[in-house]
């Protein structure tokens, strides 16, 4: 069973689709009810077998991040977490709006930290499991505008590492994801008739590869840019 957050579009919606059209049970998450049914419907249509459920929950918000984790449990011990929730706001961290900090953490941090250890009693108990975080190349280096952002997305790389020192000897896989930019809602406005950055399948083809690997093997990091470099 696989579980995805933020998942009604961009990246979280091709790493559902990719999923699901495995076979696997795919449980997404997203606070817009209407993108989230949406996404349920296009996946059915290109997978008329795919069993995929949609849960509203804002993901900032920790009783919601509960409740979804909750509702996941109900449907079965997950094999596969994508902690993908997470927004972008621009700014710097000595001028930005007061509580941006507050919330990005909140939503690109907290949530997938309060979720993967909802999670994890269950992933131990079976012995198995793999969990990615969608880190963000704002994760490894500071960049102009990055502010809130790159720090979330800091700690969000923080959490991975020592989530895969801590689960080494219990079967459960961890894989930090830093991607370059992403024709998601974020580059909406951006022409990419060129070829100058990443599609989002770019990202969900990866992350099912790394799930591909022996038992024995782990892919701790998947790094992936644009081919001629980040913008």
């Amino acid at each position: 069973m696989v579980v995805i957050t933020g998942a009604s579009k961009g990246i979280g919606k091709a790493v559902a689709a990719a999923f699901a059209a495995t076979g696997e049970k795919t449980l997404i998450c997203s606070r817009s009810e209407a993108n989230l049914l949406k996404t349920v419907a296009d996946i059915r249509n290109d997978y008329p077998n795919a069993d995929v459920m949609s849960f509203v929950a804002d993901m900032s918000q920790r009783k919601q991040v509960a409740d979804f984790g909750n509702w996941c449990l109900q449907q079965g011990t997950p094999t596969i977490l994508v902690n993908n929730a997470g927004n972008y706001i621009p700014g710097s961290v000595s001028n930005e709006e007061e509580g941006n900090m507050e919330y990005i953490m909140n939503l690109n941090f907290f949530s997938a930290y309060h979720l993967t250890r909802q999670l994890l009693p269950a992933m131990k108990l079976a012995g198995k499991g793999h969990i990615f975080n969608i880190c963000s190349i704002a994760s490894l280096n500071a960049y102009e505008g990055g502010g809130s952002y790159s720090v979330s997305k800091y700690a969000l790389n923080g959490f991975s590492k020592n989530l895969r020192h801590e689960l080494k000897s219990t079967g459960i896989k961890v894989t930090a994801v830093f991607s370059g930019a992403v024709l998601t809602d974020s580059w909406k406005d951006f022409d990419n008739s060129n070829k100058r950055i990443l599609e989002i399948t770019d990202i969900s083809t990866m992350i099912l590869a790394a799930t591909h690997v022996s038992a024995q093997a782990v892919v701790e990091e998947i790094i992936i840019r644009p081919q001629l470099g980040d913008l």
